[in-house]
């Protein structure tokens, strides 16, 4: 099993992820998990909330779990098609269920709603365990492959 930054374990079956550029690298490492099958909750993206994450109510902030979601649709995406596009949010909605604390490790399920050739649309649920803390519905432009360089840049 490894560690993230707080030497929290990282749950089995994650694995430590380098994509979503250096903005979310800046936030945190992020972690996937693919299920077996197909279907909903196949794609699962997450990541341990830290201090460096709250805001001054001692609670994660909004902005930064509405990045999480947002990262974990377009990262969710790209999987979905084994790397063949890349994706450019278009729009993003985003609801606050509940809130999420340092040591919290935050899973974004992602469900993949179509894949057509100039957008894409997805959802995602943001949980503590079964505690839904956010909800998320994306729609993406469909854009070419990221090139090699890019993609062991970590983007």
């Amino acid at each position: 099993m490894t560690t993230n930054d707080n030497a929290l374990p990282v749950p089995p079956g994650f694995e430590r992820l380098k994509r979503g550029g250096p903005y979310m690298a800046n936030l945190g490492e992020l972690y996937c998990r693919r299920n077996d099958g197909a279907g909903d909750d196949n794609i699962v993206i997450a990541m341990r909330i830290d201090q460096r994450h709250t805001n001054m109510r001692g609670i994660a902030h909004g902005g930064m779990l509405a990045s999480l979601s947002d990262s974990a649709l377009g990262i969710g995406l790209t999987l979905y098609c084994e790397g063949r596009h890349s994706f450019v949010t278009v729009n993003l909605s985003t609801d606050f269920v509940d809130a999420a604390r340092p040591g919290d490790w935050v899973e974004a399920h992602v469900d993949i709603q179509k894949l057509g050739g100039r957008m894409a649309f997805a959802n995602c649920f943001l949980q503590v365990g079964e505690r839904r803390i956010l909800r998320a519905s994306g729609v993406f432009a469909v854009m070419n492959a990221l090139s090699p360089e890019q993609l062991a840049a970590g983007y």
